[in-house]
This record gives C-alpha cells, sequence and structure tokens, in this order.
C-alpha cells in the first residue's frame, strides 16, 4: 500500500515552521476610554505604511470596473511589499510579511501573472497565496488571525474579491447596516494587528463625479473603511487614475501606465492634469508651469513643434476649461485650484516614512478584542 497522500496546504498550515515551537504572543487589549487630559497627553505611534502615502494601516476599498487591472494592480503591490521593493516601481517600501487571498483566481492563473510582475526577481517566501476561504462570519475571521499570529510581522493582507469573503446578511438589518458589518470584520482585524488590509471591490456601471460614490453596494462600505481607492480608466497618456481619500490619507488622485508585457502599474511623475490631455495641452501645462505668467509668443519661441495660432487658441480653450488662469494682460498661470495641485504629497510620494519607527509596540485601536481569535473568552460587542 502507498503511503497516505500529504494533505494539501491551506490558510490554517501555511507558512509553517517546524524550528519555531513557540506560541505566537499574547496581545493586549488596547486602551479605549481616556479623560479628555489623559487623551491629550497620550503618546501614539505614527500608522504603520504599507505603501507610503496611499495604503496606511487600516482597512482600504480598491475599487474599478470589471477587467481595468485592479487584479494586477493588487498583486504587484503585495509583491513588493513582501520583499521589500518599491511599489509602482517608484515608492520604497518597508518589506514584510503578505496575506493575498486570490479568491477569484487559480493557481495556474498566479502563477502565470506573477511570473510576468517578477520577470527575473525571485519569488519573495513572505508573500502567502490562497484561493480558498471561508466568509468572514463563516470561519474566515478566524483563519486571516492565525495566520496573522504566525506572521506578527504582517504588513498587509489583500483581499481580492472582498464579495467573496462578505457571507450572508445579518437577517433584519438594513441593506446599509449589512454593508457595514461586513467591512467591520476586517477592520476589527486591521485595527487589532495594525496592518493594512485591501479589499478588492467593484464600482457602480453609472459613474458619478464624486469618485466615493461609484463604489458598489451602500454608502456603507465606503463609511466603515479607513480609506478608498477608486481606479478608473483614463484618457491621454496615462491608462489609469488611483483616487484616493482616507482617515489618514491625504485625498490625491495619481496618474497610472500599464505595461501589458510586465502586467505592472507604473506612477507617472507630475500631476494628473498633465497625463489625461491631449500632447498640446499637455505641453503647455508644463511650459506654464516651469514659467508662470508666460504669454502665447513665449511658448511658441520653446515649443517650436507647436505653431502659435494653435498655442493661442489651445490656451484660450484650457482657461474656459479650468485648466489654465489668465490675467488682463494676456499672461498664463497654471490653475492652483485643482485636487492634484492642493496635495503636494503627490509629488513628494517617495519622502513618506518607510522606517521601522512607524512600528507599533502595541499595534490596534480597535474597540472590540477578537474574540477566540487571541486568547480572549467571549465577544466584548459587535463590529460597528
Amino acid at each position: 500500500m502507498s503511503a497516505n497522500p500529504i494533505p494539501p496546504l491551506h490558510l490554517y498550515s501555511v507558512p509553517s515552521d517546524p524550528a519555531s515551537a513557540e506560541p505566537p504572543p499574547k496581545r493586549e487589549r488596547p486602551r479605549t476610554a481616556w479623560t479628555a487630559d489623559q487623551l491629550m497627553a497620550a503618546d501614539f505611534p505614527e500608522p504603520k505604511w504599507a505603501v507610503p502615502g496611499i495604503l496606511a494601516e487600516g482597512v482600504s476599498l480598491l475599487a474599478g470596473p470589471p477587467k481595468v487591472g485592479k487584479s494586477w494592480l493588487s498583486l504587484g503591490l503585495a509583491l513588493a511589499v513582501a520583499a521589500g521593493g518599491q511599489a509602482f516601481d517608484s515608492v520604497p517600501v518597508q518589506g514584510g510579511p503578505v496575506l493575498y487571498l486570490a479568491l477569484e483566481d487559480t493557481p495556474r492563473r498566479l502563477q502565470t501573472r506573477m511570473g510576468k510582475l517578477l520577470g527575473d526577481q525571485p519569488a519573495p517566501a513572505g508573500l502567502t497565496l490562497v484561493t480558498e476561504c471561508p466568509p468572514f462570519p463563516q470561519g474566515g475571521t478566524e483563519a486571516i488571525a492565525q495566520w496573522l499570529d504566525r506572521n506578527p510581522d504582517a504588513r498587509m493582507v489583500v483581499i481580492d474579491g472582498f464579495a467573496k469573503m462578505r457571507g450572508q446578511a445579518p437577517q433584519g438589518v438594513s441593506t446599509y447596516d449589512a454593508d457595514y458589518v461586513s467591512v467591520g470584520y476586517a477592520k476589527r482585524l486591521a485595527d487589532h494587528y495594525g496592518i493594512a488590509v485591501v479589499l478588492v471591490h467593484h464600482v457602480r456601471k453609472a459613474g458619478s463625479d464624486d469618485f466615493l460614490t461609484e463604489v458598489s453596494g451602500t454608502n456603507g462600505i465606503a463609511g466603515a473603511a479607513d480609506a478608498t481607492l477608486v481606479l478608473k480608466r483614463a484618457r491621454g497618456q496615462a491608462d489609469g487614475i488611483l483616487h484616493v481619500t482616507g482617515r489618514d490619507v491625504d485625498e490625491a488622485e495619481y496618474a497610472l501606465n500599464f505595461q501589458p508585457a510586465s502586467g505592472a502599474w507604473y506612477l507617472l511623475d507630475g500631476p494628473v492634469s498633465d497625463h489625461t490631455v491631449g500632447d498640446t495641452r499637455a505641453a503647455i501645462l508644463r511650459h506654464v508651469r516651469a514659467h508662470p505668467g508666460a504669454k502665447p509668443k513665449d511658448m511658441a519661441g520653446e515649443l517650436s513643434h507647436i505653431d502659435i495660432d494653435t498655442i493661442r487658441r489651445t490656451c484660450s480653450r484650457m482657461t474656459e476649461a479650468g485648466q489654465l488662469t489668465k490675467d488682463a494682460g494676456g499672461r498664463y498661470y497654471p490653475d492652483t485650484e485643482t485636487r492634484t495641485q492642493g496635495a503636494p504629497e503627490v509629488s513628494a510620494l517617495s519622502d513618506c516614512p518607510v522606517t521601522p519607527s512607524d512600528q507599533h509596540e502595541q499595534p490596534g485601536q480597535s474597540e472590540l478584542e477578537l474574540s477566540g481569535l487571541s486568547g480572549a473568552t467571549e465577544a466584548e460587542g459587535t463590529a460597528v
């Protein structure tokens, strides 16, 4: 008779370390009540960043339309963080274990995608990939928590896609409350362990001027999350625009370029407006930013490939569109009211802290202890 087959590895058993027999350290329940003077005197550590300036500890929704490239983006970020490389090929990140729940993919598809993303680079051992996991209410929370207990230095958990982890809505609650509770499972994990949890989700078919309202479901989903990122297709030189807002993340927009050959998303330099307009407008924008107060004849001297009549007409249209401002003397200035220009962190993204000083001594700000996950014997409440 042949030996018993080796049981398949799953979230409860990977990665395993036979040399380590010590149980994970018990996590203290974080304090949740202060007097006003005590709170003002308290010294709290800075949030940990999985991707500085974009993904902080807490729950982040990454939403976008089908086939826009959300899975390529999230897998690329997971590889970068696990290896301690550069996110978007330009943002240095601190390395640490990453759990990637690819619940809509097969192992073969993941292998193919990682092969393109990695190129000649070795695959990081710190990235754990899982293709099946029970929903949050049916044991998924405990499974993820056990992995986090075995990986106390974890930096990020990615759940692609979120709909697979929600489970059945509680009976007798509104749709808003059900959406809020579904994100609450992930938030309890993020707050308790002090990590970034990314929920890959969809957007509505109908577009909107406010990207937050495009997230599929009720406002309870975005309301329960700490940050919302919406990846949208773009025109011009950029292949996508990543809209970001959150409690610990400054509202900003990032122009991204997708490289099909490598499957990687790259961050483009400069404001989004430089990459979402035609070549003529982009050239004029760059010139006016470098030379505020320039007149069309000044631009024509530098932009020799564009005739002066085209420059005049384009500047007039850009003024009507709010991309430039014009004074009484016919001088043009860059628009300073746009969201991108108002967020200096966009151009200084790589200056965000990525040093070990962002580590928490006692991670988490959750008001609730994770029942049965870290030594607690009973639940202290329900996620809200």
